[in-house]
């Protein structure tokens, strides 16, 4: 018994070399590493992304307009099934998609106040009492800014697992 201490992590203590005599072979050493600012995207053209990140942002304006508040999660949703295609890295695409989310709703309560001749902060503040939050302008605003964002993300998420990658 004392002896199988002394063998502890020494070198054929444990008679593992002979598995290469089985037949299985040794692993060859790793690929080098390639940093991720090396490896290459194919990436799609710019402008298809701004008009389908405007049209997004239309799409969740209109959504907002009609009740529709999960459109940011479907607008994502897109997003990262097109980006899979596109190409693009999610450090690029992730704050493309937040701004599209941010800039629907924010296109939809500052509508509110333009079209229907509300004061804005009596329209935040309603906004920020039904979400239980202090009756503040600012808070109702920024609440529903975050949650269309956090949608929007979650979405993008999503779609970016459900989409294989191109082949090469």
């Amino acid at each position: 018994m004392t002896t199988d201490f002394k063998r502890l992590g020494k070198r054929g203590s444990y008679r593992l070399g002979k598995l290469r005599a089985q037949g299985i072979k040794t692993a060859g050493p790793p690929p080098p590493f390639q940093p991720s600012f090396a490896r290459s995207y194919r990436r799609g053209p710019a402008s298809a992304w701004l008009l389908g990140l405007l049209a997004g942002a239309l799409v969740i304006w209109w959504g907002a307009a009609l009740g529709w508040w999960f459109l940011p999660f479907a607008v994502g949703l897109a997003a990262g099934l097109a980006n899979r295609i596109a190409g693009w890295r999610p450090k690029i695409a992730l704050p493309a998609v937040a701004l599209t989310a941010a800039a629907g709703w924010g296109i939809a309560l500052l509508w509110q106040v333009v079209h229907d001749h509300q004061p804005d902060g009596a329209v935040a503040r309603v906004i920020a009492a039904l979400g239980g939050l202090p009756a503040y302008a600012a808070t109702g605003v920024l609440a529903t800014l975050l949650v269309a964002v956090a949608q929007a993300l979650a979405g993008y998420w999503l779609g970016r697992a459900l989409t294989p990658w191109p082949a090469d």
